[in-house]
This record gives structure tokens, sequence and C-alpha cells, in this order.
């Protein structure tokens, strides 16, 4: 399955369900003046942008490789990425919780608390949508994994940070509906206000667990621990092979370099050496196609 596909089809699911949800958000937070509506719609329009700016750093990731971009342009997607896992934390979790500091200084009462109450039902309905579709796409590039073990090792930063806006969303979205539901009943406007720093909260913390991850990403990590011991054990195996000195792997957005250096058996010659590591390299692209780029040396030492 491939990545970016996945990515594209999860992308779409939150831009759809966000667009529709930040209208219903928008309309009654200016009719019911609160402060949890209000900070759930700036989320729901900033997470709007945030999938057309995932949308446009795969598209740029795409991009053929060039003289002077010759691995291309994968890395693309984890700026991108890191880009809006800022704005998470920026346009969604600081003026959430400014928002809602600012109402605790300065309560006002919430006008048609059952109005909001709906449009929040409703919203979590299509936000559990968009999640669902976003797990869905996720258990495509999983390969059996567990979603916990997916998280911890996964380079896909595009999903990664779907799922973390999504997850974001749907859990705002319930501590909203709880707090504007105590607002509602005690007649405190402060319980509603208490929700949306709540909320500023949740986004802020998720925003730095995306931003910490694309990081290394941007950085430069290696392969997932699979395709790094698949590649280890071929090697190993290979009978043309005495020793490996050195393996590196590095994702360059959905594909991998590869960097070997080897020691051979010194009986081969120069055409049986060459033989020998393009057959290596046929095994292992064949295996993992997103190795795109494998550079292996032999050598006599280290």
């Amino acid at each position: 399955m491939d990545a970016h596909s996945s990515s594209l089809k999860a992308i779409l699911y939150a831009f759809l369900a966000n667009f529709a949800i930040a209208i219903a958000k928008g309309t009654a937070a200016f009719l019911t003046g609160s402060g949890s509506m209000m900070a759930e719609t700036i989320h729901s329009v900033a997470d709007c942008g945030n999938q057309a700016l995932l949308y446009y750093g795969i598209k740029r990731a795409q991009r053929p490789a060039t003289k002077e971009y010759p691995l291309g342009f994968g890395k693309a997607v984890y700026f991108w990425s890191f880009i809006v896992a800022l704005m998470l934390f920026s346009l969604g979790g600081l003026f959430s919780a400014c928002e809602g500091i600012h109402k605790i200084l300065q309560p006002e009462p919430i006008s048609k608390p059952q109005l909001a109450l709906g449009i929040l039902g409703f919203s979590i309905v299509l936000e559990g949508f968009s999640l669902l579709g976003a797990i869905k796409e996720t258990r495509k590039i999983m390969e059996g994994k567990k979603v916990a073990q997916w998280i911890k090792s996964t380079r896909n930063a595009e999903l990664l940070v779907v799922l973390g806006e999504d997850f974001a969303a749907i859990t705002g979205l319930v501590f909203a509906f709880i707090f504007i539901l105590l607002s509602w009943i005690t007649g405190n406007p402060v319980y509603d206000s208490i929700g949306s720093v709540i909320i500023g909260v949740i986004l802020l913390l998720i925003s730095f667990f995306l931003m910490n991850r694309i990081q290394a990403l941007l950085i430069g990590r290696s392969a997932e621990p699979e395709i790094a011991h698949f590649i280890a054990a071929q090697i190993s195996k290979d009978k043309n092979i005495e020793e490996i000195y050195n393996i590196i792997t590095m994702h360059m957005g959905a594909q991998v370099m590869l960097a070997a250096k080897i020691r051979m058996n010194e009986k081969l010659s120069i055409k049986q050496a060459c033989i020998a590591i393009n057959k290596l390299e046929e095994v292992i692209h064949k295996e993992f196609p997103e190795i795109k780029w494998t550079f292996i040396e032999p050598d006599i030492e280290n």
C-alpha cells in the first residue's frame, strides 16, 4: 500500500469533516458567546488550513529529483508537517488557553447552551468519522503492528499528524460538551472558561509530541527497525561478504536511502564482486521497494 495514498485519503476525510464542523461551531459561538465554542471554532479553522498544508507538502515531496536535489524532495513533507504541528500549538493550543483565561477573569453568561450542545454533538459524530477514516488508512500500512507500536516507530509524518489532529479534535469536543453542559446546569459560566483552558492544554501537549517526532525526521532518522533488520540479515548471510563494517539508512520522506560498507571475499574478481552486490541490491529492493537509493561500498578495512 502506497503510504502517500493512505495519507491523502486521511487528509481528505479530515478536511471535509473539519470544514463542516468549523461552520457549525462558528455559528454556535456567535449565537451563544461560549468561550469553549470559540476555542473549538478556531481549532477547526486551523485544522482545515493544516490539512491544506499537509496536502501541499505531500505534493511537493513527490517532485522528481534534480541535479541540485539528487535525493529528491521527500523531506518536504516533514517540513510542512512540522509547520502544521506548530500551527496546532499556536493557533489551536495557545489561543484556546488564552481565551479561557480571559473568560475566567471576565466571565460572560452563555446564551442558547442547547444550541451549543447540539452543534458539539453533531461535531463529535463528524470528527468520529474522520478519526475512523484516518485509523482505517493507517491500518493499511501498519503491517500488523499495534497502534501504540506504530506511533512509536513510524516515519510517516503526515499520517501521524492527521491522527494527532483528529484525536485532539475529538477530545477537545468532548471536554467542550462536558463543560458547557456544566455551565448550563449550574448557571456558572466559569465552567465553560475552564473547558477552553483544558482544550488548549490538550492541544499544546499533542503539538509538543508531534513537533518532537517530526524534528527527528527533519534531522535525519534511520529506516524503521524491520527494514534495518532485514538489510543486516541479507548482508550477513551473503556468502560473498566476509564482514559488515557499517550500515546506514535514512528516510527521505516515503523513500529510504541505504549506504553500507562491507568486506567481500578476497577471491572475488571486481566483476564478480559487482555482480554479487547487484544481486544483493535486487533482493533488498524486492522486499522493500521504498529503498530507492542503495550505495554499497566494498573495502578491506573499516
